[in-house]
């Protein structure tokens, strides 16, 4: 198939803002560095607040392993079911798809700063939406798990996105940085000499600032277009708080998750500094 001058390839992603599922169909071309893609179609598929809330539960240490098994099974329906709906919305087939590229949902991530286990000093993560329940109900080549490979190559798998920088946005004597703000934000530092690209994680992002959202604004589930943001100002106490968690201080690169910037992360800074009721703009 690598060979073919052109597939027809599906990417799905769904990140730990747990927004929904994104449905992209590419047309590519080329390889490597010539390798240009051109985008279909496209689609964000909303998450069932139920299913949202069992994703974010998942997460939680004490989960039982029987919800995390049965919902490995159960996500790749739920995605595979999307894949047909819009694949027959767009009016293409599923014969007419070479590949089916599936992320998962990441639903725990501890690089070895985290676990910190001295047995085992190695990176682990752990993504569910069996590939192979995507493969059976599409009838398409499914190609997923993706960080595993990188995990075992010694990286922490994370984040992906330079993969798809370094071939898109090179360009030879321009410094490029682009940002990625998920719901923990990275950035990939393209450098104009050449060399390798830097990729990073740097932080929470959205995770948070939506929690806050729903928190204070139930009939909201995220601030758009940042209207709330942009009413307030900075608190420096709160701030100063935030940004002393050790993560902070360790070197690049570095990965993170949920499991360091959970919601309990920013009510203990919030304890911290008596601004667990702010007042709302």
């Amino acid at each position: 198939m690598a060979a073919q001058p052109s597939r027809r390839i599906i990417g799905l992603m769904s990140g730990t803002s747990l927004d929904g599922l994104d449905v992209a169909l590419c047309r590519c071309t080329g390889h490597g560095a010539a390798l240009d893609v051109v985008l279909e179609h496209f689609a964000t598929v909303p998450y069932a607040p139920d299913l949202q809330q069992r994703l974010r539960a998942i997460s939680q240490p004490s989960v039982h392993l029987q919800d995390v098994v049965v919902l490995h099974a159960e996500l790749a329906r739920h995605h595979a079911a999307a894949v047909l709906a819009c694949l027959q919305k767009w009016g293409v087939a599923p014969s007419e798809v070479d590949v089916l590229a599936s992320h998962g949902q990441t639903i725990w991530h501890a690089p070895h700063h985290q676990h910190r286990r001295a047995e085992f000093p190695h990176h682990a993560t752990l993504q569910i939406g069996d590939g192979d329940h995507l493969a059976q109900l599409t009838g398409i080549l499914t190609l997923s798990d993706f960080r595993q490979k990188h995990v075992a190559a010694g990286g922490e798998g994370a984040p992906l996105a330079p993969f798809a920088d370094e071939l898109l946005f090179r360009q030879p004597g321009t410094n490029r940085l682009l940002l990625n703000l998920g719901g923990i934000a990275n950035f990939t530092l393209l450098p104009a000499a050449g060399g390798p690209a830097l990729a990073t994680d740097t932080g929470p992002a959205n995770t948070l600032l939506d929690h806050v959202v729903r928190q204070h604004y139930p009939n909201q589930s995220y601030d758009a277009g940042g209207y709330l943001a942009a009413q307030g100002h900075v608190h420096a106490g709160l701030l100063a708080a935030l940004l002393s968690h050790p993560f902070f201080a360790q070197d690049f690169p570095k990965t993170t998750g949920l499991e360091l910037f959970s919601p309990t992360y920013l009510k203990a800074s919030q304890a911290k500094t008596s601004t667990t009721s702010l007042p709302a703009p």
